[in-house]
């Protein structure tokens, strides 16, 4: 098993409540053929689709699967995004649900949202405005003679489940559904760091769809990201590699698609994908 400084990593609380799909005066999204649609987005709790669902074949745009949350003071927001890590432990702590426990499964930039696996029962008892407290811990995890992965964004516990393993070059075999090559990597592009939020993959040609099997891709499914720097802010750089997870659907906007949250990154190839049909976090997390 690779060896990480996880027992040195503070875990803190950090706190949002289920937050309301926002609509505004002109409700129309235009697709990338410039015409308007109107579809369910982002935010609230989205009570037919998961993690371990498919994340492209479904009527919407920009999608969150299960409990969207947000806190409304704008720098406590950045903290519950910048600390919150896929696969901390959430719980319910106001409402009727109150006690229910679940995993974060990814942040969306832009409108800024936690998105968190609950179970249909415990979702059942939601409403707009519960509390949700999560045990944020991962943010500053490193493998032990790695210094040049940097990793983010994930629990220590999920990481470990991941099964990650050194091959005899010294580079580390991560499973994956799928590599995606840089030109596909859209909105996002640029962002001073990826230690909170996602960027998209571009969907807008159907033949790199099915060339790169895009169209098969669900919610939670890990996915290589090839010549993707990520170490600190988004860029393309030749030989760098890239890992992340699907946190959003698809969308219709020119430049968007899904949404990857990274979890590790390397300038150099430090970083392998060993294609894994269960390469997805609700296998990993039992769920």
């Amino acid at each position: 098993m690779l060896k990480t400084n996880r027992e040195k990593i503070v875990m803190q609380s950090v706190q949002g409540e289920i937050h309301s799909p926002i609509v505004s005066l002109n409700p129309y999204r235009i697709n990338r053929d410039g015409i308007a649609e109107i579809l369910p987005a982002t935010g609230g709790i989205t009570y037919n689709f998961k993690i371990g669902d498919s994340c492209m074949d479904l009527v919407g745009d920009h999608i969150e699967p299960g409990v969207s949350i947000k806190n409304d003071n704008a720098n406590e927001n950045n903290a519950l995004m910048l600390l919150s890590c896929i696969g901390n432990e959430a719980r319910v702590v106001s409402g009727d649900a109150k006690g229910a426990k679940g995993y974060v499964t990814g942040m969306h930039g832009g409108i800024d949202h936690v998105l968190i696996y609950f179970s249909e029962e415990d979702m059942e008892k939601m409403a707009i405005g519960d509390m949700i407290l999560v045990k944020a811990h991962g943010q500053g995890l490193k493998i032990e003679g790695f210094d040049d992965v940097k990793c983010m964004n994930i629990d220590p516990n999920l990481f470990e489940k991941l099964g990650i393993k050194q091959n005899a070059d010294g580079i580390l075999e991560v499973p994956v559904v799928t590599e995606i090559p840089a030109y596909l990597m859209g909105s996002g592009v640029g962002s001073s760091t990826a230690f909170l939020g996602d960027y998209d993959i571009m969907t807008g040609d159907e033949e790199a769809n099915k060339e790169f099997e895009i169209y098969k891709l669900r919610f939670g499914d890990l996915v290589l990201l090839r010549d993707c720097d990520n170490t600190n802010g988004r860029q393309y750089l030749k030989g760098s590699v890239s890992i992340g997870v699907v946190v959003h659907s698809d969308c219709i906007k020119s430049g968007h698609g899904p949404g990857i949250t990274v979890i590790l990154s390397s300038k150099t190839a430090k970083i392998k994908g060993i294609k894994t049909e269960d390469a997805n976090i609700a296998y990993y997390l039992g769920v």
